[in-house]
C-alpha cells in the first residue's frame, strides 16, 4: 500500500507546485492555463502535503494532460507514476480514445514507459525542447 493518496484538487491548488518545478524563473501567472476551470486536476498527497500535480482536459474522444509536476525531493518514488496511471485510467473512464501531452524532451522516455509515442517534430518553448507524446485506445 503506498504511503500517499491521489485526490481531486482545484486549479489554484496546482499553481505553487507547477511554478516551483516547471517554470521557477517566470512569474506565477505563467503557470496558469486559460482553461484551467474546464479541467480535472489531481494531486498526490502524503498526509496533507501536496507532492505532485497533473491536470487533465477532455474534449469528446480526446484527452490532454498538462502541467505535470512532482516536487524535486519526491521524484523517483512512484508518485508521478501513480498519478499518470490515475489520469490515463480517468481519461479512459470518461470516454477518451486518445490522450496526448507536450512533454519536455528529457521526460519523453518516462511517458514512453506508459505507451505514449512521439508524434511530430521536436519544438521549443523558450530554450526547452519538447516532444508531443500520444497514445490511442481501441
Amino acid at each position: 500500500m503506498p504511503d500517499f493518496d491521489i485526490r481531486l484538487i482545484t486549479p489554484a491548488d496546482t499553481y505553487a507546485l507547477r511554478h516551483q518545478v516547471l517554470w521557477p524563473d517566470k512569474p506565477l501567472d505563467y503557470v496558469r492555463i486559460d482553461d484551467d476551470a474546464a479541467g480535472c486536476h489531481f494531486g498526490a498527497f502524503r498526509g496533507e502535503e501536496l507532492l505532485s500535480v497533473i491536470s487533465l482536459f477532455i474534449t469528446g474522444p480526446e484527452a490532454r494532460f498538462r502541467k505535470f509536476a512532482t516536487h524535486p525531493d519526491y521524484q523517483g518514488q512512484g508518485l508521478g507514476t501513480a498519478l499518470l496511471q490515475h489520469v490515463l485510467s480517468e481519461a479512459r473512464r470518461q470516454g477518451a480514445r486518445r490522450i496526448w501531452c507536450d512533454a519536455r524532451q528529457d521526460s519523453a522516455g518516462f511517458y514512453a514507459r506508459f505507451g505514449l509515442q512521439p508524434e511530430g517534430e521536436i519544438f521549443y518553448k523558450g530554450p526547452i525542447p519538447y516532444q508531443r507524446m500520444m497514445m490511442e485506445w481501441s
